[in-house]
């Protein structure tokens, strides 16, 4: 019963994933990107990036505001990249 109840669970998360990806193909780029790019820099990178609080770029706050006028995508955005983000800045010591 507790391996059917988990299968169940696991289709049902992996349809709304499914989904979401495909409700929002730019935003699903956008994490695929924000990832890619916290994934392939170095701490000390990271350390640098914070550190110059450089204004977002023009494409950038096009991604922001598109982020801030739609909650459901913002949400959509945060559940994917939020892991990879705070796996990264933990193993640099940014966050305790």
């Amino acid at each position: 019963m507790k391996r059917q109840f988990l299968f169940a669970l696991v289709l049902a998360s992996l349809y709304v994933s499914v989904g979401i990806a495909q409700q929002y193909p730019i935003m699903d780029m956008i994490a695929n990107k924000v990832i890619q790019k916290y994934q392939s820099s170095t701490c000390e990178q990271l350390w640098q990036k914070k550190s110059q609080k450089a204004p977002p770029s023009a494409q950038e706050q096009q991604a922001i505001q598109m982020l801030k006028g739609d909650p459901q995508m913002r949400a959509a955005f945060i559940n994917k990249v939020a892991a990879p983000i705070a796996n990264k800045m933990f193993e640099c010591g940014m966050i305790p």
